[in-house]
């Protein structure tokens, strides 16, 4: 399994924008993100890195590994 890279929220929210996320909308620190087709929707606090717990669920809940995020970025 690769390392888990260190991101900030902003950089998650555009490497998730590149894999077909859209912002929907942002209430205080979150950024909230759908996908056309999947019924999850993706919860991004903007935090100048986010906790590595944080990332792997945020990756997890999107249906991709590691490495395509990694790849994505």
């Amino acid at each position: 399994m690769p390392k888990l890279p260190v991101v900030s929220g902003a950089k998650a929210v555009k490497v998730f924008a590149r894999a077909g996320w859209r912002k929907d909308r942002q209430r205080g620190s979150h950024v909230v993100m759908l996908k056309p087709g999947n019924i999850a929707s993706l919860s991004i606090p903007q935090h100048r890195e986010l906790a590595p717990g944080t990332l792997r669920a945020l990756i997890r809940a999107s249906g991709m590994t590691v490495e395509e995020f990694i790849n994505l970025r």
